[in-house]
């Protein structure tokens, strides 16, 4: 444990922050529970369950970030734009494992770094809303804001903000968690042994023989290095993988929020590393007020609208000692934005000597609807602000650590565009979200091939 950890804590934070201090704030995207006691007790008996990760893995996960900052390690964010209950099922949390380990292999062997795995799951059962409520012909209900809070339903009865749902999504977290923790326990990311990882349907992708060429070339190396130095090599047969979620709703986050023996401080214990999206990231609002006390590693969305003062007032405030591993800043922008939007950031950052972790987050500012309304991301745009990310990080002097996806492991048609070249008639073939397109398997595997091709050391073959 280093001397920064079992510091005393600061008298500022222990005076004016606790984990109910973002009550006094404005609070937004918040359902309204209307039966108050059946909150509260939801709340009690949340605030009894046990937490779901521990302090020392936190402290892990900010010391990986640290190396990222510094151009020695790349962050791997992804899943899911919001779990439901159902996901809570042994194959669809195995092979959004499986996407996310197949595409660090790509990583790691093209940018000859190590990878923070980062899985946006175990507890990403909120989701932020541009509107209060929904109508549909004539009737208007609640906005459905993710199973955390309600259901998808539009009905007056499923609409309705439930507090209990928040222990059934502490229970589902935990049981996510628990699988996935096995899974790597137990070998499943075994370089020995990638056929674990293989999906039915991969044989069929376009780009199947590049991965296996990759994959090939990957366990030569492992049975070189083997055969060298006479004995096994034990330490590819598991690798270090954190969780994430949006901290939206702040009760349930506050329940999770706690102290733990021989560490000062609070810690979110609900997950290794929380963020703030976009709409919630007003440095006067609650969301701020509430991630400013955590010693978690933590993150916040900055959009092109965002002004260079406003962004290193913020930076202040989450992260006032300029910590390594503390802050990430998840640029949200848009390709046809992110050329207007990013230099001036990473400018006044650059300037101003603050340490943060700059990682791209492609998806959201590239959602658009069909000519029939449905909601959807083009493959091209997506990659097109992840080549103009990394050249204009390059341009100012900083660097692009990390990108932050949503991509599910199943067989989705949910993007357009890609190696299959997947149309509008697509769509309807296997869009399941409820909230925003995610990429496929076969398209998140393609991004990370072409994120080695553009920033790689070893090329990929394409």
């Amino acid at each position: 444990m280093s001397a920064a950890e079992n510091r005393p804590e600061p008298v500022r934070d222990a005076e004016r922050w606790s984990p109910e201090s973002w009550q006094g704030f404005p609070a937004l995207q918040q359902p309204v529970y209307r039966d108050a006691e059946a909150l509260a007790a939801a709340k009690a008996e949340l605030s009894r369950l046990p937490p779901l990760v521990t302090s020392w893995e936190v402290f892990e996960l900010k010391r990986q970030l640290a190396e990222a900052q510094e151009g020695k390690r790349f962050l791997l964010q992804g899943g899911d734009c919001a779990e439901s209950f159902s996901d809570c099922d042994s194959t669809i949390i195995s092979n959004r494992l499986k996407v996310l380990l197949q595409m660090s292999v790509a990583l790691v062997y093209g940018l000859r770094l190590p990878i923070i795995r980062v899985g946006r799951f175990a507890g990403q059962y909120a989701k932020p809303r541009s509107a209060d409520t929904e109508t549909r012909d004539g009737v208007t209900l609640p906005c459905y804001r993710g199973e955390l809070v309600n259901d998808a339903a539009f009905t007056a009865q499923a609409r309705e903000p439930e507090p209990r749902r928040m222990i059934k999504a502490h229970a589902r977290s935990a049981m996510t968690m628990n699988f996935v923790r096995a899974l790597i326990e137990g070998g499943f990311a075994d370089l020995h042994h990638p056929e674990y990882w293989d999906l039915d349907w991969m044989r069929h992708s376009p780009r199947a023989a590049d991965y296996q060429h990759m994959i090939n070339a990957i366990g030569s190396g492992v049975r070189f290095m083997e055969t060298l130095s006479g004995t096994r090599i034990h330490n590819v047969n598991r690798v270090d993988f954190f969780t994430s979620h949006e901290a939206l709703l702040l009760p349930y986050e506050e329940c999770l929020t706690r102290q733990v023996p021989r560490q000062w401080g609070w810690f979110n214990l609900a997950t290794h590393f929380p963020w703030i999206g976009l709409r919630t990231a007003d440095i006067d609002g609650a969301h701020v007020e509430y991630m400013r006390g955590l010693r978690n590693p933590i993150a916040v969305k900055v959009g092109a609208s965002g002004s260079p003062d406003d962004l290193i007032r913020l930076i202040d405030r989450l992260n006032p000692e300029n910590e390594p591993g503390r802050l990430t800043l998840i640029h949200r922008m848009g390709r046809a934005g992110i050329a207007r939007g990013l230099p001036p950031l990473l400018d006044v950052v650059r300037r101003e000597g603050r340490r943060v972790l700059w990682v791209a987050d492609p998806m959201h500012g590239n959602t658009e609807n069909t000519t029939v309304g449905v909601k959807t991301r083009r493959f091209e745009n997506i990659f097109g602000e992840l080549e103009l990310a990394f050249d204009l990080h390059a341009a100012e002097g900083t660097r692009l650590g990390g990108v932050h996806l949503e991509l599910t492991g199943e067989n989705v048609t949910e993007c357009l565009g890609g190696a299959r070249d997947l149309t509008e008639a697509d769509l309807a073939r296997a869009y399941r979200s409820t909230v925003d397109p995610r990429l496929n398997y076969e398209q998140s595997l393609e991004l990370a091939m072409l994120i080695v091709r553009k920033r790689g050391v070893v090329p990929v073959p394409l």
